[in-house]
């Protein structure tokens, strides 16, 4: 036995490609440098952009190799499904409105794949590649790297195994500050793609951030929100793009919940934060001190939790890669989610039972639900508040 356990399964380590993530792009470090952090996969090929001569240099500063670098995505898929030493995975980190085409011709082709959220921008479009990664039987991984945290995971052992009783009240808030300045107007001239509603979607916030939130409650919980009543829109005056988003939550158990995101709260850096109430006690965790989880019992003294700490459960402590006491963040978070998907690919590949804690990574139906929660929250804000069913 190796210490890899995709070696172990294959003999070798999962090939990846990549779509997108050049030259300045935070988002696509972030893929590459979770791909390698445990070792699981070999970066093999690239499309990093459409332009051939950014393509081939970007490539190239990664350690690719030329004949293996690609400025057209679509030529990547087909080809490298033709070589015998050709990629196994497709990770995709480019504009939203690009999600669905490259992820649908990747799995046409044989490839599992990773890609980052929103899974797609319409309602339409996520239906058509849940469906189709059920029936594909492949793997289909969406980068909510926040579920990547051991203590988001112990949150959520803790939930399902009881410890806080029946949940009645979730709190969720996404808080940034990048767009509070109104001396900072939107871009004019030629639009970033963020800013553009074709290619990022009906709602910057939510599709920047509010999917992360609802993913964090769902992934937390175990539970769905049945029912929304929101209100969305612009808090920056003059701006064209949704920069803040509220609501009231129904949850299919009973429970109620306030959601609350935004990107210009001035001063306020990346603070992500949730907290769950049962019949038993309560879990607070905030992503700007993420080794900490804090528990409040019904009856007794608050307790701390941290990483390989006192009442560790099993789904956490996988997760975790260094010793108690130590923080660990964002990077390794993203890392846990490589690792978990590398796992279950190795072991569809091999005609083998994955391990079931390797399983909890954000999948194709998490995508699915994130884009209809989106588009419910959108529709209850322009019926004014209006409680709107999140179903079809």
């Amino acid at each position: 036995m190796s210490l890899n356990p995709i070696i172990d399964l294959l003999g070798r380590r999962l090939r990846l490609a990549v779509i997108g993530g050049g030259e300045g792009s935070f988002i696509g470090a972030m893929h590459r440098q979770a791909a390698r952090m445990d070792d699981r996969y070999d970066l093999v090929a690239g499309s990093l952009s459409s332009k051939p001569e950014k393509a081939m240099r970007d490539g190239l500063a990664i350690g690719l190799h030329e004949n293996r670098i690609y400025s057209d995505a679509m030529k990547m898929i087909e080809t490298e499904a033709l070589l015998p030493d050709g990629a196994d995975v497709i990770a995709i980190m480019t504009p939203n409105d690009s999600h669905y085409l490259y992820a649908a011709a990747a799995l046409a082709k044989g490839f599992d794949v990773i890609c980052d959220k929103p899974m797609t921008n319409t309602l339409e479009d996520a239906k058509a590649l849940h469906r189709q990664v059920v029936e594909s039987g492949h793997v289909f991984c969406l980068m909510h790297n926040y579920t990547g945290y051991p203590m988001v995971r112990q949150a959520r052992e803790m939930v399902a195994d009881g410890q806080l009783g029946i949940i009645r009240l979730v709190q969720i808030e996404y808080v940034q500050g990048g767009k509070a300045d109104e001396n900072d107007p939107d871009p004019s001239g030629t639009v970033p793609w963020r800013y553009d509603p074709v290619r990022g979607g009906p709602s910057l916030v939510m599709g920047d951030i509010g999917t992360h939130a609802h993913n964090l409650v769902r992934f937390v919980t175990g539970l769905e929100v049945s029912e929304v009543a929101a209100e969305a829109g612009t808090i920056v005056p003059g701006r064209l793009i949704h920069d803040f988003a509220g609501a009231m939550l129904r949850f299919n158990n009973g429970a109620r919940g306030s959601f609350w995101v935004t990107q210009a709260a001035a001063g306020v850096e990346n603070s992500l934060r949730i907290r769950v109430s049962g019949t038993k006690g309560t879990l607070e965790w905030l992503q700007e001190i993420p080794q900490s989880l804090v528990f409040k019992p019904l009856r007794g003294p608050a307790e701390i939790r941290t990483p390989n700490g006192p009442g560790t459960l099993p789904l956490a402590a996988r997760s975790s890669r260094i010793v108690k006491g130590h923080p660990e963040g964002f990077h390794e978070a993203f890392a846990n989610i490589y690792s978990d998907a590398a796992e279950a690919i190795a072991a569809r590949i091999a005609g083998k039972k994955a391990d079931p804690l390797v399983l909890f990574f954000p999948n194709s139906y998490d995508g699915l639900m994130g884009v209809r929660f989106v588009h419910k929250v959108i529709e209850s804000s322009l019926a004014d508040g209006k409680w709107v069913l999140c179903e079809d």
